[in-house]
């Protein structure tokens, strides 16, 4: 299965333009949001209108991608997805036409980090989730995200989903499904000007994102990061 370099699908975004508008705004909000699923939307305001963003969400559902895509509306985004899907008859040539891009879970993906990087220093609106695969409740996270907005000075969304996992047992009965979709205030980090950042305050760093996604999920779904107690911000600048 052959992806464009990395260079090369950043240099390419503009030409996604009238695909995204066709699917975002002629499938996914006037289908998916009007028939399929109920959508609740808050804090969209938080998401920056231009500039390098990192939109940071929670793993529950296959729809999650799908939702949030639909749900931001004053800017595209480009999600990141596993290399599974792009196999899948349905999928795949939806995640082409859109211009998602690839990441091979089962290893330390440099090249999915080099799509990241560079989407961001253009000045894109990505989409990933830390967590790596769906999780009924929050896991540890590693700090590859933390490292891709440290090093493009991007501003980063938390964005917590419930009930997204309902939906495909809904579609078989034909039933609609109530979905929340929940952005919280958008922060950077904190690097005091400085291109390396020892471990302990990455992992710092990660940890505090982390909560602030955490406190956007109902409390039975924030797993290993449940004590909102230990939720510091020194790290977060918040805009």
């Amino acid at each position: 299965m052959s992806f464009l370099p990395p260079a090369e699908f950043v240099a390419k975004q503009g030409s996604f333009t009238w695909r995204r508008r066709i699917l975002r705004d002629g499938l996914l909000r006037p289908v998916g949001f009007n028939i399929l699923v109920k959508p609740s939307i808050t804090g969209r305001e938080y998401i920056p209108t231009t500039g390098p963003t990192l939109l940071v969400m929670n793993h529950i559902g296959f729809a999650d991608p799908f939702v949030v895509t639909g749900a931001v509306i004053q800017r595209w985004v480009v999600p990141m997805s596993k290399i599974e899907n792009f196999k899948h008859p349905i999928a795949g040539p939806l995640a082409r036409l859109w211009g998602v891009y690839p990441v091979d879970r089962g290893k330390v993906d440099r090249r999915a980090l080099e799509y990241t990087l560079k989407l961001l220093e253009a000045g894109h609106c990505v989409l990933i989730a830390p967590e790596g695969t769906r999780q009924p409740s929050m896991i540890q996270v590693k700090e590859g995200f933390t490292y891709l907005a440290t090093k493009s000075n991007a501003m980063v969304v938390p964005i917590g989903l419930e009930h997204t996992d309902k939906i495909g047992d809904n579609l078989k009965k034909l039933r609609r499904t109530a979905i929340d979709i929940r952005f919280g205030p958008a922060f950077r980090f904190k690097t005091n000007g400085t291109s390396r950042i020892d471990r302990e305050t990455m992992h710092q760093m990660t940890t505090e994102a982390m909560y602030q996604l955490a406190k956007l999920v109902n409390a039975e779904r924030r797993g290993y990061y449940s004590d909102l107690s230990q939720a510091t911000t020194e790290t977060l600048e918040f805009v």
